[in-house]
């Protein structure tokens, strides 16, 4: 059955062309995502899809009888209560209830909606789209940043939900893994144009790819021909009169041709925004809690309960735990922002934090992008130029923060706070709103940065690419350390399997990581006199040598199998087969020797 068939429908920004001569068909069982980079148009579309925006050309039909059930990117809540604004038609209480639970809105069911901060609203928002489905095949469910302020538990949920709705559905989604579990196809928007690609995040990635590399054989032979074709057309002027007409134009329109030009100039560039320079070095202090208690209320529970932590000049921390477990409020507490209502908060004197937090309210949306990359200061052509590696063209930095797409508002928010130069960051939420490609540079920037890092994210792919350890707050005020990163935590915390044993932040450490172990408590035995922060840094180093040695063997195999019976081809992809395979048995072996020094070291 067709959902929606979208038939050549284009939309523009101001001054902008988002698509033309789009079209699309959405039928009952099609999983969909849309990708693309910040801009492109992918909230525009979906409104277009859901009948909720029209388009500025083209035509958008709906089955007969579908409904549709759309989450926007931004959502309005009618005045009333939590529970009233999650009520669908007809839906029983409990089921409301249930809903906003799994969503982790279950303590706030009589709130008032005025109340709530964006991110709460907009899981209110996804429990009144979800009720109001019954994953028909003539339902059709539109969701624009489904996942955005949702914890780690609420995405596992949505993910099995979703995986198991029967009918239609469409999703901008930036959660790599909810991708890959959840959609069959991936619709990309690339310079106006749209590509359909079979599969999930990596059918989509396979097939850019190879697209890409189509196109760049396509240009080089183009430059080609038009080398052999500008020697044609330069022959003596006698010679000229004879020729075709046509042959002439078209020659002439190959020589002047030019490839497709990027969607971004260039790459984004994250240390530009520090002129380049290398991040000021930290001392042996860094930042310290300790016995620090927090209340939002004089009169309720604390939030957080006696805290004990201390960052170590090359941390990799991440911070993760329910909603409303006070992830935020320890972000705020680390930078300053808030005042213990016990205990102490320490900074070292070399430190220079940068905080990059979840909404960026200090953007002013009637400021010019231009003016807010100055500070104050008169813009100069070293910010232009500055915005541009960023991929804000010229257009762009002219153009009011607020006609911004949420990913572009966050991405310039980053420019900002890097432009500060920090040696240590605090990241609430970075990924939301954020493109693949610009989270990909991020990572890449955040694993060879030389500074401090500490994160609160709900992207299950950003933190196995970013942290070491994690805290693990548990909603009750307690703060614990969970060895050995989110992958570790996630295993015991699902309880599927005995994972590691949590221990409480500062307790049992390594006197050069974290808060000292208390006279009371016995010393872990040490084989070495390294300390377990070097130790986990190098195991996560070699775990990626050997990630990167299992492509280098796959592509090995498959040019022994490509090389035939020609023996010579067969001797070179032999000796490479077996140099890789060297190298995986070398690289194997320094892990075990790492893991059991790990071990040994407690």
């Amino acid at each position: 059955m067709i959902l929606a068939d979208l038939q050549r429908v284009a939309a523009a920004r101001p001054g902008r062309p988002l698509y033309a001569d789009l079209s699309l068909t959405v039928a009952s069982g099609d999983r969909l995502g849309v990708v693309g980079l910040n801009g492109c148009g992918k909230s525009t579309l979906l409104r277009v899809i859901a009948g909720s925006g029209e388009p500025e050309a083209g035509a958008v039909r709906h089955g007969r009888g579908v409904r549709v059930a759309f989450l926007d990117q931004h959502p309005g809540l009618d005045a009333g209560t939590v529970r009233d604004g999650a009520a669908g038609p007809g839906r029983p209480g409990w089921e409301v209830e249930a809903m906003l639970d799994r969503l982790g809105m279950g303590g706030m069911l009589d709130a008032d909606v005025s109340t709530l901060s964006g991110g709460q609203a907009k899981r209110v928002a996804l429990a009144r789209t979800l009720l109001s489905m019954e994953g028909g095949e003539g339902d059709l469910l539109v969701l624009d940043e489904p996942t955005n302020h949702l914890d780690l538990d609420a995405i596992g949920w949505l993910e099995e939900h979703l995986a198991a709705f029967r009918g239609g559905l469409v999703m901008v989604t930036h959660d790599r893994h909810v991708l890959d579990r959840v959609t069959t196809k991936v619709l990309e928007l690339d310079r106006g144009r749209g590509y359909v690609h079979e599969g999930g995040y990596a059918g989509y990635l396979e097939a850019r790819a190879v697209r890409e590399e189509q196109a760049a054989s396509a240009e080089a032979s183009r430059k080609n021909l038009a080398r052999t074709e500008l020697a044609w057309l330069r022959r003596g002027a006698p010679a000229r009169t004879s020729k075709p007409k046509a042959r002439i134009a078209s020659a002439t329109a190959l020589v002047q041709g030019r490839a497709a030009a990027p969607a971004r100039a260039g790459s984004l560039d994250l240390t530009a925004a520090r002129g380049g320079g290398g991040t000021a070095r930290l001392g042996d202090k860094v930042v310290e809690l300790h016995a620090v208690d927090f209340a939002w209320d004089d009169t309720g529970p604390a939030l957080l309960r006696d805290v004990e932590l201390s960052l170590d000049p090359r941390e990799r921390l991440g911070i993760v735990g329910p909603n409303g477990s006070g992830k935020t409020t320890l972000l705020d507490l680390i930078a300053g922002r808030l005042t213990p209502d016990a205990g102490t908060v320490e900074h070292g004197t070399t430190v220079r934090l940068g905080y990059y937090d979840q909404h960026g309210a200090e953007l002013d949306p009637t400021q010019r992008v231009l003016d807010a990359v100055a500070g104050g200061q008169p813009p100069t052509w070293e910010h232009a130029r500055l915005c541009e590696r960023f991929w804000f063209d010229g257009d762009a930095q002219f153009a009011p923060i607020g006609l911004l797409s949420g990913g572009e508002r966050r991405r310039l928010q980053l420019l900002v706070l890097l432009a500060q130069n920090p040696n240590v960051l605090l990241l609430d939420e970075p990924t939301n709103d954020l493109d693949l490609d610009t989270l990909r540079v991020l990572e890449d920037f955040l694993e060879d940065w030389k500074g401090a890092l500490v994160t609160v994210s709900h992207d299950r792919a950003f933190l196995e690419r970013t942290v070491e350890d994690v805290v693990a707050l548990d909603g009750s005020g307690r703060a614990r350390e969970v060895p050995g990163g989110y992958a570790a935590w996630w295993k015991a915390h699902r309880g599927g399997r005995r994972g590691p044993v949590a221990a409480p932040v500062g307790a049992e450490r390594d006197t050069g990581r974290r808060v000292a172990t208390p006279p009371s408590s016995a010393a872990a035995p040490r084989s070495t006199g390294r300390s377990q922060s070097t130790l986990r840094r190098l195991l996560a180093a070699v775990e990626r040598e050997i990630e990167s040695l299992d492509r280098r063997r796959a592509d090995a195999a498959a040019a022994l199998v490509a090389a035939g019976s020609d023996r010579g081809a067969l001797a070179e992809a032999g000796q490479a087969a077996a140099e890789v395979e060297a190298a995986v048995a070398d690289a194997e072996s320094r892990w075990v020797g790492l893991a059991e020094e790990l071990e040994a070291a407690g």
